[in-house]
Parts: C-alpha cells; structure tokens; sequence
C-alpha cells in the first residue's frame, strides 16, 4: 500500500459522478462485508446505452455474497473481469464487446472460439483484453472500468493484494461483484469467511443480468438450460449402466496425470454432477496426482481428459500415446475408444450448455447420440435432430432476438 499513498490521497475518488458508501470496517474487513447488505457500494455509468439492453430505468441495486449490495444508474458499458465464468457471463448476456479484461484470453480463446462456431452471431474480441491475472493494481486506475466484475474476496488472494488494496480500488475506480469460491466451495480467506455464501453457476448468472438489466435474455437462457437438464434426467439409463469414469488432465506423454471429480459441490461440476457416474477416482483428492499405472489398476470404462477439447494437437499426442503405451493400451477406456475431449472446468453459462451436451453424449451415446471421433477444429455440427439444446434459439437470445 505504501507505493500507492500518495496518489490515493491526491486523486479524485473517481469521476464526480461516483459514489460510494462506507469506510474499512475493523480488522481491515470492507465496510460492504460485514453482512450482505449491510452497506451499499454506487456505481454510476457512461450516458450512452447501448443496443439491446432494457435502458435506464433509474437507480438500481443488485445483491451477492462478498460483495454486498451495489447500486447502479444504469448497466456497466466497460467491465473487469478475472476468471472466465463472469467473462461468459458478460458475452451470454449480449455485452461482450463491454470487457476489457480476463485471465488469459488466448487459452480460452481457443476454447470458446470453437464453441462460438456452432452460435450464429456470436463472437468476442479477445486481442485486446488485458491478462488480469495477479492483476497490477496501476491497470485497474488506467483501464478505469466501470465494473469489476470479479469476486473481491478472491482477489485479496492474490500476489501483491490484500483487504485493503480490494477497498482502496473498490473506493477509488469502481465497485466488485462477483463470486468465485462458489466453483469448489473453497474456503474463503479470514477477513471474508463470515459473510461469505455458495451459489450455483446460475444464481450467479442471475445476479449478473440483474447487473446489466437483462432480465428477459437470462429468463429465455435459463428456459433453455432447464429443457436440457430435463432432456438429460429423463434420458439417463438405470444406474447399474452406467459407466465407470475417470476424470483427468494429463501431459501429452501421460507422464503426468491430475484427478478431478464427477461429482461433489461446485460449479466447476456443473457438466459432470447431473450424469450420476461411478467416478472410480471419488475417493482421491481434487488434483491429485497419480501415475498411469493407477490409472489402469483402476480401469475406467470412460476416460474424459481436462482442457482436451482447446489443444487439438496436446489431444491427439495423448490419444495416440495411450494407444501405444503397453500399459494404458490394456485400459477399458482406451481398448474400446472412449477416451474423450473436455474443454474447460471454470465455464459460465455459455460453456455449460455445450459441455452438457457434451458430456451426454460421450458418456451415454445409445440415450443421446455418439460424440464424434474428435481430433480438433470446432465444436461438432450437430444436426438439429441430434442437438441436446437448440442451438440457433441460444444464438438468437444471445444476439437479442428474445
């Protein structure tokens, strides 16, 4: 903080037209964390409204856990953002071209750029967003969003950040608002865990588009995804068919290999929990690391391999490598050819729904369709038919198109 003093003090708190309420409560907690609710942080926009979201309507407020309540003039046209659920977020709501940053944006362009594909009219920039992992506090003042959207108790994690650095920026720049932990239910750190709460994936989207006043598009999405979980639950087969699954990340010469769970709390499962698998791997904490012979003693039926889906050339190294290998070669999984790709844990709304799809077809081809004998490129052409969700209705809400 002592490199930051003097320009805190001497500059003004933001544009005049920024309000903020509350000071650093005892112990260095933000005065908006001693209770949801209990001190309201403002944010005011830029005068335009862009096409497509519902206008001003006047002053407005929005509540989550840590961030506490946030009062709005109207929907935030630039926007921070760090893990990519909240950057999904954004896009799906129909405000992609408002972020100015996110955690590596050529990982998950490789990602979602494939996804994107099979979304008429939907696509994101992502040259120049800055990397705002560790993020350096000087961007923040330079990028002067009107939004963090990033969870503030996370952040105070981070390198060279701590409660009061979270403050001064909230203070200073602009409000946060987000959740993080709620991927794994992880604990949050001390100055935060008395007032921190767990949502699901789409209670925090919820929250979001209450943030930029799209209620109508996150009604349309959330009508979609409940038609697909539907389609899933009553597609599922009798418990004793269902394979046995491993779920992974592994280094293309498979010297390294890192566990991950199908089930249990968290959104980073939102894609796995709904299948009802027998994860031979539950019993082995999250990211573990084991050797390739654990993984054939323990001989899944179905091996699904973490970030696969982004690095086609990583994907089709491992492929053959388990083909090859004496000892992975004897796997159910690789004998029979169910090895199959997965993109990535962290995925908003957007991410979810094709990983849903995903994920039900690579696990119960004969209920929902065989996923293809994938070796990169875009996301599969499904025919309308053979589609979990409707694509093309999501593109539509997506683009505005209710």
């Amino acid at each position: 903080m002592s490199d930051n003093d003097e320009r805190t003090t001497d500059a003004p708190t933001r544009r005049d037209y920024l309000k903020y309420g509350g000071a650093v409560a005892g112990g260095g907690l933000l005065a908006g964390c001693s209770g949801e609710g209990s001190n309201t942080t403002r944010a005011a926009t830029k005068s335009t409204t862009r096409a497509g979201t519902s206008g001003s309507r006047g002053s407005y407020s929005v509540t989550m856990s840590p961030a506490g309540t946030v009062e709005f003039d109207q929907p935030p046209e630039s926007v921070f953002t760090i893990l990519v659920h909240h950057t999904d977020m954004v896009v799906a709501l129909g405000h992609g071209d408002a972020l100015n940053a996110m955690y590596s944006p050529a990982n998950f362009e490789g990602n979602y750029d494939k996804l994107l594909e099979r979304l008429d009219g939907v696509s994101v920039d992502w040259s120049d967003l800055y990397d705002s992992w560790n993020p350096d506090k000087e961007v923040l003042y330079e990028l002067d969003s009107d939004l963090h959207l990033t969870d503030p108790a996370y952040v105070s994690t981070m390198d060279t950040w701590d409660t009061a650095d979270v403050e001064e920026v909230r203070t200073a720049v602009a409000p946060w608002f987000g959740n993080a932990l709620s991927r794994n239910h992880s604990e949050p750190p001390a100055d935060w865990a008395d007032q921190y709460q767990y949502y699901t994936l789409w209670e925090i989207f919820e929250k979001v588009a209450e943030v930029f006043q799209e209620r109508a598009r996150y009604d349309a999405l959330s009508n979609a995804k409940a038609a697909l979980d539907s389609t899933v639950a009553s597609g599922l087969p009798a418990e004793d068919e269902r394979p046995r699954t491993a779920r992974v990340m592994m280094s293309p010469d498979l010297d390294s290999i890192w566990v991950f769970h199908m089930d249990g709390p968290g959104f980073i499962r939102s894609h796995t929990r709904p299948f009802g698998v027998d994860d031979v791997f539950a019993d082995i904490p999250e990211a573990e690391t084991i050797g390739l012979e654990a993984l054939a003693e323990a001989d899944p039926e179905v091996v699904l391999v973490e970030n696969a889906f982004a690095r086609a050339d990583d994907w089709r190294a491992q492929k053959q490598n388990l083909r090859d290998d004496p000892v992975a070669s004897g796997i159910s999984a690789v004998k029979n050819n169910r090895v199959y790709p997965l993109s990535a844990r962290y995925g908003g709304p957007i991410m979810n729904f094709f990983q849903l799809e995903m994920v039900a077809k690579e696990l119960y081809p004969e209920q929902f369709g065989a996923w293809p004998d994938y070796d990169g490129g875009p996301y599969p052409d499904f025919a309308e038919s053979e589609q979990l969700f409707d694509h093309q209705r999501v593109a539509d809400i997506i683009n505005g198109d209710l």
